[in-house]
């Protein structure tokens, strides 16, 4: 049985779906296999972001209204070859995969439903990454209500932190009580420029949850994404997502030295 996760940050613009094809990147070359699932009915994304967009044909509401097996509506992402192409992957290569929003907001899956689902598909995959949309409405509530755990995202100013912190609040009402902090597109000299916290710990303390990353801004890395392929090579930003994808694993990944500092 596999574990759900949802990433979530109830602002809209701070990285959200970047960040959960990222992950889903990472886990998947650590071996795992992995599904993302796009919540944001009507606006979505990650069949772009993943390079899954060619012959998508079903997503998730064809599912829940019996139009096509699951199977059927479960899209493979595109990995990276030796000449810099990217391809369908062949067996034996990394297991990410996509499950996408409807197009239309009409058809949006309701929470109860999800509850239903999402056991049925951690049956088959070591992860399900559940993308949020933006905003806490009924999108929010059905990307978080199956999730076992919680990744909420801000960026380093207090627009975004206060956002976190009440994404923190529904989280709990929702009773979900795992979640980890991601500070996302970070900027250190931008950051003391601005002078809005002291230091990270300020954001941190403001959010109300425990650092589980901290992602630096990596405009490679966009770029290689909003082209549908993987981060290229010793990208800062896909660093920062595969230490962040080793502590959802359990392992003890420390701080960058420049947090510390």
């Amino acid at each position: 049985m596999g574990i759900a996760t949802v990433i979530t940050s109830g602002k809209g613009g701070v990285g959200k779906s970047t960040a959960s094809v990222g992950l889903g990147r990472a886990l998947a070359a650590r071996g795992r296999r992995v599904l993302l699932i796009d919540c944001d009915a009507g606006l979505r994304g990650l069949d772009k972001l993943s390079g899954a967009e060619d012959g998508l044909v079903y997503d998730i509401s064809d599912v829940v209204f019996g139009r096509c097996s699951p199977a059927q509506a479960i899209y493979p992402c595109r990995t990276s070859k030796e000449d810099g192409k990217t391809e369908k992957p062949e067996d034996g290569q990394e297991e990410l995969f996509l499950l996408p929003a409807p197009a239309k907001v009409e058809d949006m899956v309701r929470p109860p439903v999800m509850r239903r689902l999402i056991p049925l598909l951690k049956r088959y995959y070591d992860h399900v990454l559940l993308d949020s949309p933006a905003g806490v409405g009924m999108g929010f509530q059905s990307a978080a209500c199956a999730a076992d755990r919680a990744l909420v995202l801000c960026g380093p100013d207090p627009v975004s932190v206060r956002s976190a912190a009440s994404v923190r609040q529904l989280l709990s009402g929702l009773g979900l009580a795992d979640m980890r902090l991601v500070i996302n597109q970070f900027d250190r000299g931008l950051f003391r420029e601005t002078g809005a916290f002291k230091d990270l710990d300020g954001v941190i303390d403001s959010a109300g949850i425990r650092l589980g990353a901290l992602m630096p801004v990596d405009k490679r890395l966009a770029a290689a994404f909003l082209r549908g392929e993987p981060a290229p090579d010793g990208s800062p930003g896909m660093l920062a997502i595969s230490r962040a994808a080793a502590r959802l694993e359990g392992e003890n990944v420390p701080l960058p030295s420049w947090y510390l500092s």
